[in-house]
């Protein structure tokens, strides 16, 4: 268990927060509370390689999918005319993979489970995963899933399936609250797939998807 999961204060220490501070990420589901008093390790990780030290904030839901459309090359339609003309300036002043991973950071809560064998192809069904080959990736683990899913489709799903929130669980779970219908064609993009690879906590897979984030950003200026 050591290694899987920190402790309160041990969290804390790890992200160079207060104890208070650590408890609130943990209340908010930036990083996951898998019992109490102890924390995920593997979204600590995560928690870590999205952020980057300074004062960078994370932008809203809607927001950060305007922006994977934006880079996506699509349109942004729900946000005002104001608001989208803001994003791309912001976009195209961007240079930095870290920079624009904190921003992203909130468009979805992640979290890691424990799921049985014969649970996989039934949860592969109801969850949207990105093509990680449209970023070269193509030996991914067959008994892995990594996909997003509606915030409100979340708890029936755990229950469903008989999940167990663990660190050494090879199902990650992203759920967002924004207009899915929206999200599921955004998942699709070569965007999305470098987002995910980005914040890895395999070195390969977050390379790969943070070279892809600077050549988007390169190429939306």
């Amino acid at each position: 268990m050591a290694g899987e999961f920190l402790t309160l204060d041990e969290t804390a220490s790890t992200l160079g927060v207060s104890t208070r501070h650590a408890r609130r990420l943990a209340d908010s589901g930036a990083i996951t509370r898998v019992a109490r008093g102890l924390i995920d390790r593997g979204s600590v990780d995560r928690y870590l390689h999205s952020q980057r030290q300074g004062r960078t904030r994370a932008w809203a839901e809607h927001t950060a999918w305007g922006a994977v459309a934006i880079l996506s090359g699509q349109d942004a339609d729900w946000l005002g005319e104001t608001q989208a003309s803001r994003l791309r300036s912001v976009l195209r002043e961007t240079n930095d993979a870290d920079d624009l991973l904190t921003r992203m950071r909130d468009r979805a809560r992640v979290q890691t489970y424990l799921a049985h064998r014969a649970a996989l192809p039934r949860l592969r069904e109801r969850v949207v995963s990105t093509n990680q080959q449209l970023l070269g990736i193509t030996d991914v683990a067959d008994d892995s899933i990594d996909g997003y899913l509606p915030a409100s489709g979340l708890d029936d799903v755990v229950r469903s399936l008989g999940l167990r929130a663990d660190g050494s669980g090879s199902v990650v779970l992203r759920t967002t609250e924004f207009e899915f219908d929206r999200v599921r064609d955004l998942i699709a993009t070569r965007t999305v797939a470098a987002l995910d690879a980005g914040t890895s906590t395999d070195p390969r897979q977050r390379g790969i998807g943070r070279r892809t984030i600077r050549e988007l950003l390169e190429a939306h200026r």
